[in-house]
């Protein structure tokens, strides 16, 4: 492997080796995942669109890549960093190593960093945009400072599809709008409906003309104050069909229905957060993966319905005035936990009652 580093914005250095793309210089902002399994799920996620992926968990890649987990078309992750990266992989469905897959991508890797400090520096001092690879140090800081990282910038047109297009063939009719549409979220819809997946700014009359029995908010990177165009279609949409919102699409309900966000320290990344049903009070292990939350104070016709137990940001509401709810975690949870796989018959509950 070649001797690389990581520099943050902040000055702050790792040294470590680089693999996957032998491009010279990485750069993102800087997120810690604490999930011990799944790199190839988060990895492929493509609300990592724009951020440098660390793993606390400290061996990554024993187990392989294979066909078939993949969230996405295409690693939208800036790049990757482990304590101890495997070459040599055990899994039988396995058809590559994580490093040959980072190089069909041409996505960067760094190894040998100590991840346990990097995790702590960011806790304190929030994400960080930062850069890596095998530059000199002074290139690698050159390429931080002017990394702009995540707030303010719309990555949503970056990750979603061009082109409209149909999976499964139940009798319901779901019309997903792509933010950054995750592929277990369509398999989890395509088990009752068949689902018609349009552009992130594809407008409310390209979505009516679809006659959607229910409406879906994917996940999606970046800032949801980027993505006026989505709001504005999501606000003529509230009536017409049941409207579910996952991870960025709830923030974007929250904000049609007149609430505000903000960007969080250093987010929620990772597949063991607690959340609180407040209807029932039960507690659900989620998956999460964001950078920003609503405000519940800025919230109108909008009531709570789920919170984290770990700091108490909003999880979920639903519409007072509408058929509309939302999650800001994961559901379908790919790779898992499925403690809220639920929530899908909910909403298919939903349509067939509306």
């Amino acid at each position: 492997m070649t001797p690389g580093a990581l520099v943050l914005q902040d000055g702050t250095v790792f040294e470590g080796y680089v693999f996957g793309s032998e491009k010279s210089i990485s750069s993102g902002e800087v997120v810690f995942h604490t999930a011990p399994t799944g790199y190839q799920e988060i990895l492929s996620d493509p609300s990592y669109a724009g951020q440098i992926v660390t793993f606390t968990y400290p061996h990554i890649g024993n187990y392989g890549i294979n066909n078939a987990d993949n969230e996405s078309r295409a690693i939208f992750a800036r790049g990757v960093i482990v304590r101890d990266y495997h070459e040599a992989y055990s899994n039988y469905r396995a058809t590559k190593s994580l490093d040959t897959w980072l190089k069909r991508t041409n996505v960067a890797a760094i190894t040998g960093i100590d991840t346990r400090k990097l995790t702590r520096h960011i806790r304190e001092q929030g994400a960080l945009p930062g850069a890596f690879g095998s530059a000199s140090l002074r290139e690698l800081q050159l390429a931080a400072k002017k990394e702009p990282g995540t707030a303010g910038i719309d990555l949503v047109k970056a990750v979603s599809t061009k082109k409209a297009y149909s999976v499964g063939s139940g009798k319901l009719r779901v019309t997903a709008l792509d933010y950054g549409i995750k592929s277990s979220i369509i398999s989890q819809l395509a088990t009752f409906a068949t689902v018609t997946v349009l552009p992130a700014d594809s407008t409310s009359e390209q979505v009516l003309a679809s006659r959607p029995n229910g409406i879906f908010l994917s996940n999606g990177p970046g800032d949801p104050q980027t993505v006026n165009y989505g709001v504005q279609t999501i606000r003529k949409l509230l009536g017409h069909a049941p409207i579910f919102g996952i991870c960025l699409g709830h923030q974007l309900l929250a904000t049609a229905l007149g609430g505000k966000t903000v960007k969080m320290p250093f987010g929620h990344h990772g597949g063991n957060h607690p959340v609180q049903d407040l209807s029932t009070n039960v507690v659900e292990i989620t998956s999460q993966n964001h950078n920003f939350a609503v405000i519940e104070s800025s919230l109108k016709d909008a009531v709570v319905t789920h919170r984290n137990l770990n700091d108490n940001v909003v999880e979920g509401l639903r519409s007072t005035l509408y058929p509309a709810f939302s999650v800001q975690y994961h559901p379908e949870a790919g790779p898992g936990p499925h403690d809220a796989r639920h929530l899908f018959t909910a909403f298919k509950s939903l349509m067939e009652q509306t």
